[in-house]
């Protein structure tokens, strides 16, 4: 398709929203990508080829879709919203490789999808949903290569932040568990329509096959992180001794700390991927004792 016959050309989102006389959900956090040269900059981080079976999330009106198309050898595309799936199928018609599902992306078997490789994700995230969605991904084990999305620049900046900084906390270290973070571009508001009110960016997570850490309990070192972070003010030791799915007393919690060579005062946004780790294997030994 020519370039100014694409919905990445303002005028063409206009009138196809005009002409299926498309309302807008608040709801849904719908905000279309009018620019071409972000979804080049997504589908060159995501290095998707025609080898590639793609999932979006959320195509809206089809804009990323149609590159997309063109660049992927399949492209399944996740949509929740009922009213746009006759907008997709005309935006999309002269494409034979995409697959649209009028499906909650949550409730989506995504693994089923990607048969027996491995997918590539990429979307343009509704900020009040993100979180959910990225961690779904991620906990479920979807076998996905990467996952490219558009995202709020301040959770962007949340998924890559290294210990000690204010962005640094429990999303920081659930992302850099499964996956190396990449922020590949800043979009400003003036990108989308509607506008919305924050700046976006494009990160890149690249999935890891093995964990970047060992660990011997995975879901109680997420628990003891998001102990760490629920009042971030508190010690971590006063953090986990009163997280209600935890049962260590602060006696224990110290003990480890000290065995690690940590300060009983430390708080959890001073420790690494690695400290957390360490701090869940020591803490796993209470329980059998």
């Amino acid at each position: 398709m020519e370039d100014a016959k694409k919905l990445s050309n303002p005028q063409v989102t206009i009138e196809t929203i005009k002409k299926y006389r498309f309302a807008f959900q608040k709801r849904f956090g719908q905000n279309f990508l009018i620019d071409g040269h972000v979804i080049d900059k997504i589908i060159s981080a995501a290095e998707i080829t025609k080898k590639d079976t793609v999932v979006e999330i959320g195509p809206g009106i089809g804009t990323m879709t149609q590159y997309l198309a063109e660049n992927a050898g399949r492209v399944y595309a996740v949509e929740i919203d009922k009213n746009l799936i006759p907008i997709l199928e005309d935006t999309l018609s002269e494409y034979d490789n995409v697959q649209i599902i009028n499906q909650d992306i949550l409730k989506t078997d995504i693994a089923q999808l990607a048969g027996d490789g491995r997918i590539k994700i990429t979307a343009n995230l509704p900020y009040y949903i993100t979180t959910p969605i990225i961690m779904s991904i991620f906990e479920n084990h979807v076998p996905a290569e990467s996952v490219t999305v558009m995202v709020q620049k301040e959770v962007a900046q949340r998924m890559q932040a290294k210990p000690g900084s204010k962005e640094y906390g429990a999303l920081s270290l659930a992302v850099q568990y499964y996956a190396e973070p990449y922020i590949v571009a800043n979009v400003p508001p003036n990108c989308f329509i509607p506008r919305p009110n924050v700046g976006s960016a494009v990160i890149r997570l690249k999935c890891y096959d093995i964990p970047p850490v060992k660990v011997s309990d995975e879901k109680l070192m997420f628990d003891i992180i998001r102990a760490s972070f629920n009042q971030r003010r508190k010690t971590l030791q006063n953090g986990i001794k009163n997280f209600s799915e935890l049962d260590f007393s602060g006696e224990q919690v110290k003990s480890a700390l000290l065995e690690m060579g940590l300060p009983e005062n430390v708080r959890g946004e001073t420790l690494s991927l690695e400290q957390f780790a360490e701090l869940s294997d020591l803490l796993a030994k209470h329980r059998v004792l």
